[in-house]
């Protein structure tokens, strides 16, 4: 009786000690699987077949919801639907999960230079210049255009419509 108490919190010490699970992968490795749908989606998304790519893209994120590259392809696809919005979540998802992944910066830049959000966007360049340093990175390029081009939604014009009485 007089032991009860120290082996209850010997086992509640215990308890709570970190163990190695042998079936689990560490958060850098993607799964083959979804490596595979990741290209096939990819491949889809050079063809112009948006909603193929969309459709492969997610089974990837399925097998594996730490595949990152996977987020990033599909917030391309959504600007390719001019869905910018969707196009920024998903991006926040990939950096989540890798705060400096170069690609999904440069991909939610682009998102946000076509809603018109320029400020952001170049807050966006600014990480990416310091992620790259002085090498620089084929990122910065594409965002810099972006920035350059300007918004596309945010400048498009509303067709004029004559007025009925």
């Amino acid at each position: 009786m007089r032991l009860s108490p120290f082996v209850l919190c010997l086992g509640l010490a215990a308890s709570t000690l970190p163990v190695a699970v042998v079936g689990q992968r560490p958060d850098d490795q993607i799964s083959p699987k979804s490596a595979e749908l990741l290209k096939q989606g990819e491949t889809l998304l050079a063809q112009g077949k948006l909603v193929e790519a969309d459709d492969a893209l997610e089974t990837a994120l399925v097998v594996d919801p730490k595949n990152r590259s996977a987020f990033t392809a599909m917030a391309k696809v959504a600007i390719k639907q001019k869905l910018y919005g969707q196009a920024i979540r998903l991006t926040n998802k990939a950096l989540a999960l890798e705060p400096t992944d170069r690609d999904a910066i440069a991909t939610q830049g682009e998102a946000m230079v076509e809603l018109g959000a320029l400020p952001r966007a170049k807050e966006n360049l600014a990480k990416l210049q310091k992620l790259c340093g002085t090498t620089g990175c084929p990122q910065i390029a594409v965002l810099s255009t972006a920035i350059a081009r300007g918004p596309a939604l945010a400048a498009a014009k509303t067709p004029e419509v004559p007025k009925k009485n």
